[in-house]
């Protein structure tokens, strides 16, 4: 159930409005495929941690970042909240130190150095807070993340936007699931742009497949946006990731 629209400002009314949209469009969804609602993780990259925290006020307890240092302050300003960090950029390596502090998911895992970068990192973060007695530091839950351009090989893969080739699926479960500090959560992808979502999500639900081969717990399907979240609920999408549809234009960077 939605919380009521309070009386706020401009933007704590927009956001109610811009949410409730979503949250409608979701459940439409999900009946129509006589499925459950999934997840909503709305994603706040480019945005003022005031929005999160309007956000937080009207229920949202997931919150997608694609940048480590913006993630990192925002976690930081926002840490009297009770919300789940999911990470959904590209990751390099040697960020993962950073990334784990704050982190409850990464769903771009997509290559073996960045699993056992990722690994080592939350065994450190785990060790530390264990010294200080300021809380553990659970397992971190790893989305692995795949390319699905058609006809993009494995070396087409490694150097596009994120994602490893679907060939490479078992080999990376295998090694999440077998790296202490680590949870194989599932999978997660991004349709390409001018192709159709359906043949997309049916191609990631068929390695979601080969992920459960490896580990029957790692169901999880992070797929779907703004403009094709119909499509991800029908296919099975547990999570889905929205931005402008629930914060509007982004924002003009510098």
């Amino acid at each position: 159930m939605s919380p009521e629209v309070s009386p706020g400002s401009a933007r704590d009314r927009e956001l109610a409005e811009r949410l409730r949209a979503v949250r409608t469009r979701i459940s439409s969804a999900a009946a129509s495929a006589g499925r459950g609602e999934p997840e909503l993780i709305v994603v706040t990259k480019y945005f003022p941690a005031s929005d999160v925290r309007i956000l937080a006020g009207l229920g949202v307890t997931d919150v997608g970042e694609n940048r480590d240092q913006e993630a990192a302050a925002k976690a930081a300003e926002l840490q009297d909240l009770t919300l789940a960090w999911h990470f959904i950029g590209q990751l390099q390596a040697n960020k993962a130190r950073s990334v784990v502090r704050y982190a409850h998911s990464v769903h771009s895992v997509d290559r073996l150095p960045l699993i056992a970068s990722l690994g080592k990192a939350v065994r450190a973060e785990q060790e530390r807070r264990a010294a200080a007695g300021t809380g553990a530091r659970e397992d971190l839950r790893c989305f692995l993340q795949f390319t699905l351009d058609a006809g993009a090989g494995p070396a087409e893969a490694s150097a596009g936007r994120g994602g490893a080739h679907p060939s490479e699926a078992a080999g990376l479960a295998e090694a999440c699931a077998a790296t202490d500090g680590l949870q194989l959560a599932g999978v997660m992808a991004v349709a390409p742009l001018g192709a159709d979502p359906v043949e997309v999500f049916e191609r990631l639900l068929r390695i979601s497949a080969e992920v459960r081969g490896v580990d029957p717990a790692a169901s999880a399907v992070s797929a779907g946006m703004s403009g094709d979240l119909e499509e991800a609920v029908a296919a099975g999408a547990t999570h889905l990731r929205i931005g402008s549809d629930v914060l509007g234009p982004r924002p003009a960077v510098g």
